[in-house]
């Protein structure tokens, strides 16, 4: 069996029995004591109204799936930012011949063989690889702003949409707004204040 299959597999079933055994411990040894109160719906502080099968406020998922979004999309600026530093490093004219090849084996995996080139030809490749990876990262970055921009300027970044803001968006696509954007808010007084 090749090492790396090995290796995969077992990360896997280490993986999965990890999961695992720590799920059953926490069956085990946690209290089962179902109260109405414990079986109430929460969301982020909102009080609950109905039962857990209600619509649910489309406002969380939002937020949520744009953190995750551009929380992954900005995961990809760490390899690059290891890469583009080991690239100005072997890029750097005064790099000594021993470090220049520590260097050159953190960039370049083991099962690749290659010529060996001179210190100046590897120092010019790097330069070149590094502006390349430059442009790359700030297209990248340019991407994500436009999408940054795209969200904020249609209002999704906002966690409470006015109702005016509603009714216009729906008036701009040529539709009739829902009745209950129209009709004023009722106000809800407090008891006992």
């Amino acid at each position: 069996m090749p090492t790396l299959l090995a290796y995969c597999l077992l990360f896997t079933v280490v993986g999965v029995g990890f999961i695992l055994v720590h799920l059953l411990i926490g069956k085990i040894v946690r209290p089962a004591k179902p109260e109405p109160e414990k079986l109430a719906v929460y969301e982020c502080g909102e009080p609950t109204i109905g039962t857990s099968w209600v619509q649910f406020d489309l406002r969380f998922y939002v937020i949520a799936l744009l953190f995750v979004i551009f929380e992954v999309e900005v995961a990809f600026f760490f390899p690059w930012a290891v890469v583009f530093g080991k690239l100005n490093a072997l890029g750097d004219a005064g790099l000594d011949e021993a470090s220049r090849q520590q260097v050159v084996q953190a960039l370049v995996p083991p099962h690749v063989e290659g010529a060996a080139q001179s210190a100046a030809e590897m120092a010019d490749v790097a330069v070149t690889l590094g502006w390349i990876a430059l442009a790359d990262i700030l297209v990248f970055f340019g991407v994500l702003l436009v999408g940054y921009a795209y969200l904020w300027r249609r209002g999704d970044l906002n966690w409470v949409r006015s109702v005016e803001e509603e009714v216009k968006t729906w008036r701009q696509v040529g539709a009739e707004p829902p009745p209950e954007l129209l009709k004023p808010p009722a106000v809800e007084v407090a008891q006992g204040a």
